[in-house]
């Protein structure tokens, strides 16, 4: 039997980021642009790109450093688009873990991670820091990072800030004490990068299904320029059809993450060259990539005029550290203008 369905799987279970893609089904946007979308969830996270590049699924979503990994691996997929540019994302602790603003200070620790790219990262920046992956403890705990941390299986863990720091913002503030206490060690400052563009979240075509179908891939993902356009124009009526659709995310803490994602969603939707420079170089020095790797991205299947990239990329980073520190403190639904 054969389908016209088009299978799209997310990176994890439904989260607050995903919101673009389910109100571009349950607004419509899809019918009104002829296709039929099967949005699915994966039980285990690190599956997808595998799932994708073997052609089980037709697209979806993963964070940039992986779509280039999963290529290197045998699995064809190529990024045809940005859902989320650049969250921050390192290594969350508590206050008086005995963690601190130190890599150092993460000798003898037990450090999670989601999958094996996140531990990949932590050895390669123990080489920078004097010390050995042996000088860690390492556990896999998926994207329950926040979970363990306050359960005390582990001291520290991989994950970004807005999702798994809100988390542990919000266990805090359930505790009375200051969400603040809940601290990153941002991994484009240790590992010195320049940028947080390998955990851009990106929508991933299988290359074969993309080669057969690419007016498909551009309709696709003109519906998601509409939802996401939808999002940020109105993004409070947005989280309510979102919540509605999906109520089990009906929390204060979702609503949060919301806010928090909010900032980082890509109004263009296109793929960033700078940013694919980078983690490509990136990927080279993990080792995950060869050395005569050639970036998998293509923004060819977006029908709409490409934006300049910003100016200073570092002094963006700031000012979005800032706004996000802003939005922390008061809440609120707020994009940052920078040229």
């Amino acid at each position: 039997m054969s389908t016209n369905k088009v299978s799209f799987c997310l990176n994890w279970e439904a989260t607050p980021y995903h919101i673009p893609v389910f109100l571009a089904q349950t607004k419509g946007y899809f019918k009104e642009e002829g296709v039929d979308v099967s949005i699915l969830e994966p039980s285990n996270p690190s599956d997808v790109t595998e799932l994708i590049g073997s052609g089980k699924i037709d697209m979806g979503l993963k964070a940039m450093v992986h779509t280039l990994a999963a290529k290197a691996r045998g699995f064809p997929v190529t990024a045809v688009g940005s859902l989320l540019d650049e969250p921050f994302t390192g290594v969350l602790y508590l206050e008086g873990s005995g963690i601190t603003t130190d890599f150092q200070s993460l000798k003898g620790k037990k450090i999670g991670y989601v999958g094996e790219f996140g531990k990949i990262q932590i050895d390669e920046l123990t080489k920078h820091y004097g010390m050995t992956p042996d000088d860690y403890t390492a556990v896999r705990c998926g994207m329950n990072v926040a979970k363990y941390i306050i359960e005390g299986k582990i001291d520290a863990g991989i994950g970004i800030e807005c999702i798994q720091q809100v988390e542990l913002e919000d266990y805090l503030r359930k505790q009375g004490r200051p969400i603040d206490h809940a601290k990153m060690l941002r991994i484009d400052k240790l590992a010195e990068l320049g940028c947080c563009c390998f955990c851009t979240i990106l929508y991933i075509c299988n290359d074969e299904f993309l080669a057969k179908n690419p007016e498909k891939v551009r309709r696709i993902m003109k519906a998601l320029k509409k939802a996401t356009d939808f999002v940020i124009n109105h993004p409070r009526e947005a989280y309510e059809e979102y919540v509605d659709f999906k109520p089990h995310l009906t929390s204060e803490v979702n609503r949060k993450k919301f806010e928090r994602c909010y900032a980082y969603f890509s109004d263009s939707l296109y793929n960033v060259h700078r940013d694919w420079r980078k983690v490509t170089a990136y990927g080279k020095r993990l080792e995950i990539l060869p050395q005569d790797y050639e970036a998998n991205y293509s923004n060819e299947y977006l029908s709409w005029p490409e934006p300049t990239e910003v100016e200073d990329p570092l002094e963006a980073q700031k000012l979005m550290a800032k706004h996000q520190d802003e939005c922390k403190s008061c809440g609120g639904y707020r994009r940052l203008a920078v040229k």
